[in-house]
């Protein structure tokens, strides 16, 4: 399977961004997917996931400001950012797992499947 984000840049704090993550030779609604982040001198952390069933479950940090869907025709992911805020500076990279089961522990070990990221930065 082949991951590709898009859609990251700079904005002020307070602004949105819409992440996408297309997906080849994997379908999206096949696995859990989810969404994580690495910023500077960080490890990587988990925003959120959506499982196969459509259900989704987030990091307490992104709580009501990020939301996380699926284009099932499209065959892509997004990750909605509203209220964003300096902290939320990271990469972003969007990954698959074949487990509903582990996937919401939002732990990287258990995701396959990477895309290469994309770099989002909030200025004051």
């Amino acid at each position: 399977g082949q991951l590709v984000e898009s859609g990251g840049g700079s904005v002020q704090a307070g602004g949105s961004l819409r992440l996408s993550c297309a997906a080849s030779r994997l379908t999206v609604n096949s696995y859990c997917m989810a969404w994580f982040r690495q910023a500077p001198g960080k490890e990587r952390e988990g925003v959120g996931i959506i499982k196969m069933g459509g259900s989704t479950k987030y990091a307490e940090f992104v709580k009501d400001r990020f939301t996380i869907s699926r284009a099932d025709a499209a065959n892509t992911l997004y990750l909605q950012m509203n209220y964003l805020k300096p902290e939320d500076t990271a990469t972003y990279y969007c990954a698959a797992s074949n487990s509903d089961w582990t996937c919401p522990r939002l732990r990287a070990d258990d995701f396959r499947y990477w895309g290469q990221g994309t770099q989002v930065s909030i200025s004051y």
